[in-house]
């Protein structure tokens, strides 16, 4: 989390509402200068272990500190603006109880505004090879609902040198000699970020960047060149929309309709763990 006061008590809910119960939850600081760090301390759930040293790192470095703390058999992951659904553990651990040969799991992913609007869902497609049939373009398998073997995070770190597309890049590695799955139903709550200019030509600057690697390593140069061009010309499809204020048309678009029973276990779910009552 970073200044995340507004966001992380949902978040904490959620984690402590889980149907699940042997967990334990790590919350890294990464430097906030808000009172995010003191709304953690009021939590007083003791499988709940802060970690705090005033500086910011980085996601990349946060996530590699988590893997390194965590004690349990698997290791889930969630951003502190999101939400998990009750159940989302229970899930997660049955299927990788039930199916060893999986490294990483993921499941789809509801889009919600910050007011808890349902905008759209994200789905993760369900077989391995679903998943990675793009890896030049995208992995279907939602960053924020990833939950997998402790061994397998721990030999596929997080590269510190990419302050965005952390996500892409480790799947773009990990592929070729890893399982991924993904369960089609919600389990993760995701607030949509409305992204300035700057940052969203970060984020494809990075994802080109992993793109030549991989085509590098695979001996596919002009392939690796051919989608790095592509994410610049997304990079300008992004620099329009939130420049004329249309950015939450084009994430609608982006996003799948959900069906009304899905939005209704939205509802619920936020009606649960809202900041309000959090």
């Amino acid at each position: 989390m970073r200044n995340s006061a507004a966001t992380i008590g949902a978040a904490l809910r959620s984690v402590v509402l889980q149907t699940f119960r042997e967990w334990e939850l790590l919350v890294f600081d990464d430097g906030s200068s808000d009172d995010s760090v003191e709304c953690v301390r009021r939590c007083r759930d003791p499988r709940i272990r802060l970690f705090s040293d005033a500086a910011h790192r980085g996601l990349a470095a946060r996530l590699n500190q988590a893997i390194d703390a965590a004690r349990g058999r698997y290791y889930a992951r969630m951003d502190a603006d999101d939400v998990a659904y009750p159940e989302r553990i229970e899930r997660q651990f049955a299927y990788l109880e039930a199916h060893p040969e999986i490294d990483l799991l993921g499941a789809n992913m509801m889009v919600f505004a910050g007011d808890g609007e349902p905008v759209g869902m994200q789905p993760a497609f369900a077989s391995h090879d679903e998943i990675c049939a793009r890896p030049y373009s995208r992995f279907f398998l939602p960053h924020p609902t990833w939950m997998g073997r402790i061994e397998w995070f721990r030999k596929w770190r997080y590269d510190e040198s990419y302050r965005r597309a952390q996500d892409q890049n480790l799947l773009q590695r990990a592929y070729s000699s890893s399982r991924f799955a993904g369960l089609p139903e919600p389990l993760v709550g995701y607030r949509e970020e409305f992204q300035s200019v700057a940052k969203s030509w970060q984020s494809r600057g990075y994802s080109s960047r992993s793109i030549l690697a991989l085509a590098r390593r695979e001996g596919k140069h002009l392939r690796g060149v051919y989608e790095a061009g592509l994410q610049g010309a997304r990079a300008l499809v992004d620099t329009l929309a939130i420049s004329t204020g249309m950015a939450r048309t084009i994430l609608r678009h982006r996003a799948l309709p959900f069906a009304p029973r899905d939005a209704a276990r939205w509802t619920e779910v936020w009606a649960a763990c809202r900041p309000e009552q959090s």
